[in-house]
């Protein structure tokens, strides 16, 4: 079974820079939907980035011009370039891929990870 491992998350002061990446622990064929997910204390879970197999990125709009999603598809990874941080980007960070494997299609979550913006 595939699973999703993030790394890079931590802290780091307003204006600084972190890179998460979500590697796949497993064999996948092909995905469908990759993308980086955040819940902040008292909200609900928000979509930040997405990308489709076809290359169709989207980006919550409070975090246009500042972050990046990329894959590295041959190393099954996801990264979320995050820069020019502000405190409100403080949250657990989520990946999530929608995937094919030899044994079917399926909804993957990472375990989270937290990033915290603060002086």
């Amino acid at each position: 079974q595939v699973q999703l491992v993030e790394s890079g998350g931590g802290s780091v002061q307003p204006g600084g820079s972190l890179r998460l990446s979500c590697a796949a622990a497993g064999s996948i064929n092909s995905f469908n939907v990759m993308g980086w997910y955040r819940q902040a204390p008292g909200k609900q879970r928000e979509l930040v980035a997405g990308v489709t197999s076809g290359g169709k990125i989207n980006y919550v709009d409070s975090v246009k011009g500042r972050f990046t999603i990329s894959s590295d598809n041959a190393k099954n990874t996801e990264y979320l370039q995050m820069n020019s941080l502000k405190p409100e980007d403080t949250a657990v960070y989520y990946c999530n891929a929608d995937v094919e494997t030899s044994t079917g299609r399926w909804y993957l979550w990472g375990q989270g990870i937290q990033v915290t913006v603060s002086s």
